[in-house]
């Protein structure tokens, strides 16, 4: 054994020798060593290739997964590829032109508008054949190009300065109202009163309440300044009312309302409407009205109470 190994060297050698003498030799072991040393290579190289793959496989998908989540969370081309219609946004005197998705739902359509105009979706109600559903779609409420959507809604800051003097114009509301003029004030009823009281009208006193004498109330007047009486007719449930052409007979359960207000003035005397009608242009004024017997008219043609 051992010199089988210790010879052979020698026939290496000698190989190379005659391979020398012969150059197709030579070149056979040339190229079978140059053959050889590339199939090392290649498998080596195609190891490496296939690592490099490998490694870029794993940063592509790296690549993929680490990109897909922002892909789903951009909303700026979410409306790429969908069907969209054209509106426009009326609001505050304003219009705004937008492009919406047709699928999109009201409460989409609510965060276009605050983009729009800065109007928060909760300050906003929008109106399109009615108040605007945020659950349903565009296309199922049937929007269609061209269509006219209203936005009523204040911003925060307008909301502030609003409140701010809310209850300064509240008040003055109420001073206005205060203001108003009276009755006895107002033409149409001063054409009356500037002839003054009445020589022969009942005697008055104020502050008291009294009930309805057994006469009739005389002495006064009438919107056109003749004179006028009241008779209380309670077995009949009528009221008549005589001037000096004639007398009208009319029954309490038809006069819809009693307006009293005292004479300015001559605060113990009133000017008195019996609504007659629907509507107050069916009232009939009576003028100098003795202010102890106002409770008891405006009672028993009322119906509240009667005096027998």
């Amino acid at each position: 054994m051992r010199r089988v190994l210790s010879q052979k060297p020698f026939l290496i050698l000698y190989t190379i020798i005659m391979a020398a003498q012969d150059g197709s030799e030579v070149v056979g072991m040339d190229a079978e060593v140059v053959q050889k040393a590339p199939e090392v290579s290649c498998e080596a190289a195609g190891q490496s290739h296939t690592a490099a793959e490998t490694e870029q496989a794993l940063l592509t998908d790296g690549e993929s997964t680490s990109t897909q989540p922002a892909a789903v969370s951009n909303g700026e081309e979410s409306d790429e590829g969908k069907e969209m219609v054209d509106v426009k946004i009326i609001w505050n005197k304003n219009k705004y032109d937008l492009k919406i998705p047709l699928d999109g739902t009201g409460a989409n359509l609510k965060e276009k508008i605050h983009s729009l105009t800065g109007l928060p979706p909760a300050m906003q109600k929008v109106m399109y054949k009615g108040l605007l559903p945020e659950d349903k779609t565009l296309r199922e409420i049937k929007v269609t190009n061209g269509a006219k959507i209203m936005v009523v809604g204040s911003t925060i800051n307008d909301v502030l300065a609003v409140n701010t003097p809310k209850e300064v114009i509240q008040q003055d509301v109420k001073a206005e109202e205060n203001k108003k003029e009276p009755l006895c004030r107002q033409k149409q009823h001063r054409k009356v009163l500037d002839k003054g009281k009445p020589d022969d009208v009942m005697p008055s006193i104020k502050g008291a309440k009294e009930r309805l004498p057994t006469v009739p109330l005389s002495g006064m007047y009438n919107k056109s300044g003749g004179k006028v009486r009241l008779t209380f007719k309670l077995e009949q449930d009528q009221l008549w009312i005589g001037t000096k052409e004639r007398t009208e007979k009319i029954p309490m359960g038809s006069i819809k309302n009693v307006v009293t207000e005292p004479i300015e003035g001559h605060e113990d005397y009133h000017m008195m409407a019996f609504q007659l009608g629907p509507t107050e242009a069916s009232q009939y004024w009576v003028y100098w009205v003795p202010a102890q017997f106002v409770d008891a008219i405006k009672d028993t043609v009322l119906g509240k109470w009667q005096y027998f």
